[in-house]
């Protein structure tokens, strides 16, 4: 009953909308919508619990095309909530006309449920297992990221070498990722390390036409004072998310259910 009475409130909002678009001869979200199969429609406003958060999944799956499968476990991991959430710095370090569309190819938490690790694992084991994955880990950090290499060789002009965790490439944006992997809490000395690895980026990946290189650290966990006190004064664009692993995703679900009852 629960569910019925969500979803007949976002439709009640939608109806309204709708209504107020057609009088004023703009329809724009009809032609959206016909762009998204039936049963999609179904699971959004079965599942959201306003307009903004239905439209969100409704144009995601219009621009995105995804199958119904995807649609639900992005439903069910609550991608509308995740999405942009990640603490950062790019309003300070970014253009101003970046710096929100970089907010929003980032996510917090993300999760990794595709994984199958020991409960004591590595941060190496951690790494080795997203590389295996890297369908789904792409998959996961969305749309328009192309993977460029793992521990990638940045050699400076006197022969000294970094090895980054991994480097990806935003393709809509333009820009270098550079993420760094941590199987423990976010610690400060974190953020200075990245913010070196990102320099290293612009300096030898970066290209003409290339935006600004960014980077993300995924940790296990952080406390937000630690991180935004750590981010205050980086001058590069750095922003730090964590991952959630299969039990603790599964635990969350259930919690979330629970709640609904």
């Amino acid at each position: 009953m629960a569910d019925q009475g969500k979803s007949q409130q976002v439709a009640d909002q939608l109806a309204e909308i709708e209504k107020s678009q057609q009088a004023a001869g703009q329809l724009e979200m009809p032609e959206i919508f016909r762009h998204v199969p039936w049963f999609h429609h179904v699971a959004i406003f079965s599942a959201c619990e306003s307009l903004d958060e239905a439209l969100f999944y409704v144009n995601k799956v219009a621009k995105e095309g995804w199958s119904r499968s995807m649609l639900e476990n992005q439903l069910e991991t609550h991608l509308f909530q995740r999405e942009g959430a990640i603490p950062s710095n790019f309003e300070t370090t970014l253009p101003a006309e970046q710096s929100q569309g970089a907010q929003q190819i980032f996510k917090d938490p993300y999760h990794f449920e595709f994984l199958s690790l020991q409960e004591n694992y590595t941060e190496h084991e951690l790494e080795e297992a997203l590389v295996h994955n890297i369908t789904h880990f792409l998959l996961e950090l969305g749309k328009g990221f192309a993977y460029v290499g793992r521990q990638m060789e940045l050699r400076m002009e006197d022969g000294t070498a970094f090895f980054p965790d991994l480097v990806f490439y935003h393709i809509p944006q333009k820009r270098y990722v550079v993420i760094e992997l941590k199987a423990v809490e976010f610690m400060p000395e974190f953020a200075g390390k990245l913010n070196f690895y990102v320099t290293a980026a612009d300096e030898l990946l970066r290209g003409e036409g290339d935006n600004p290189s960014v980077g993300i650290i995924i940790c296990k966990t952080a406390k937000k004072t630690v991180v935004e006190w750590s981010l205050k004064d980086i001058q590069k664009p750095l922003g730090v998310a964590t991952y959630e692993l299969e039990q603790i995703v599964e635990r969350t679900v259930l919690e979330l259910k629970l709640r609904e009852k």
